[in-house]
């Protein structure tokens, strides 16, 4: 391994401005020279983990911004964060507005981003990811999406102690009695829901031992309470015994792809909020809405 002296060497940038070399400033090459091929492996390049703090904040940022700021978000000094930032100037990966200084993302990040998006799957994500929390906790677990009558199965994972919800692929649930229907009715546009919610509602005033909401004024407060949650529950409505969530996916224009479902049995399935269901579906929902390009706090947002 490279002596550790060479961690503490001084070295003065074009600003006159000198600073401490950390091991990460030390060229990649020659630090690596006493690692094993493995070796190499697993510990990767650390320069390129540092530069990428830069890059993490002004994703997050909805302007552009000084180069002090940055790199005091970054947690790095400034005359080293300008190193990185003129190699990523140079690949366009960031960008520099010539009159003010601020830096922001690059063209090149936007076509990383763009092609990211035309490649991501959604529905295949989330079922990787169902897989993963099926067997964690062994939930009965399953994916809606909005197909032309509705709500829609498309995809249904059982448990070890599978719950008798008779449900298949393709089934189309209820919008005002399922915790699927009732996620979608909340965040699609009124356009889209507006002839299944009236069906619904003349069904549910004729008959009178169906659950849910029966007057507009019911279902919008309901669906207040959906949204104010960022999630749907039901408790025995649809199926006696059978309690749910439905957790929302959004994509990059921050509209619903997919709801994630899980399900089970009246006394063995947590519907509390906060509860180890609750957290372990919405953190699921929440990493897939990262992985299709969803951000909570928009670029535009205003401070």
């Amino acid at each position: 391994m490279p002596p550790t002296a060479r961690s503490g060497a001084i070295r003065t940038d074009h600003h006159g401005t000198t600073e401490s070399l950390e091991a990460t400033d030390i060229d990649d090459e020659s630090a690596e020279t006493g690692d094993s091929g493995e070796e190499k492996l697993r510990s990767g390049i650390q320069s390129i983990e540092v530069g990428f703090r830069l890059l993490d904040v002004l994703t997050h940022e909805p302007r552009a911004m000084m180069l002090r700021d940055l790199a005091q978000r970054a947690g790095m000094s400034p005359a080293k964060a300008h190193r990185y930032l003129v190699s990523f100037l140079r690949l366009g990966v960031v960008s520099q507005d010539p009159l003010s200084g601020r830096y922001e993302l690059g063209g090149f990040a936007l076509q990383l981003g763009l092609a990211r998006l035309a490649r991501v799957d959604g529905v295949k994500l989330a079922r990787i990811a169902l897989a993963e929390l099926r067997d964690r906790l062994d939930l009965t677990v399953g994916i809606a999406v909005w197909g032309n009558q509705g709500p829609t199965m498309v995809h249904w994972m059982e448990s070890s102690h599978p719950a008798k919800a008779s449900l298949k692929l393709g089934d189309v649930m209820p919008l005002l009695s399922s915790a699927t229907g009732l996620l979608f009715a909340a965040y699609l546009p009124v356009s889209k829901t507006a002839a299944m919610l009236e069906r619904e509602l003349a069904d549910a005033r004729r008959a009178a031992h169906l659950g849910g909401p029966r007057t507009r004024d019911e279902v919008e407060q309901v669906l207040a309470q959906v949204r104010q949650h960022r999630a749907a529950r039901v408790e025995g409505m649809l199926l006696p015994t059978i309690h749910a969530f439905c957790m929302p996916v959004f994509d990059s224009t921050g509209d619903l792809a997919l709801g994630l479902i899980a399900l089970g049995h009246e006394g063995v399935f947590d519907i509390r909020w906060g509860g180890e269901i609750d957290l372990a579906l919405r953190d699921c929902a929440q990493k897939l809405s990262y992985e299709l390009g969803y951000s909570a706090t928009p670029r535009d947002a205003q401070d």
